[in-house]
């Protein structure tokens, strides 16, 4: 019986880490767009030289980059 609180104990931490792991790994960032000068939020770092990483760099949720972008003088000047 103990076996089994163990192996469900086990299993209950494995995937409370991969569920942990998949929600903490989005990272959150202000861009713009070089030509119209368009500043948007992407979840993944720009690696194109279409657009910039502007602001503070990279925000943890959705919601902090959104405030974020509205006090970044570059894009609140659109």
């Amino acid at each position: 019986m103990t076996k089994t609180y163990l192996l469900a104990g086990a299993f209950a931490v494995a995937l409370t880490g991969s569920v942990f792991a998949q929600t903490t790994s989005t990272e959150y960032y202000v861009v713009q767009d070089t030509s119209t000068k368009k500043c948007t939020i992407v979840d993944k770092k720009p690696t194109s030289t279409t657009t910039t990483v502007v602001g503070d760099g990279v925000f943890k949720t959705r919601t902090e980059a959104e405030t974020g972008m509205k006090s970044i003088k570059v894009c609140s000047s659109n």
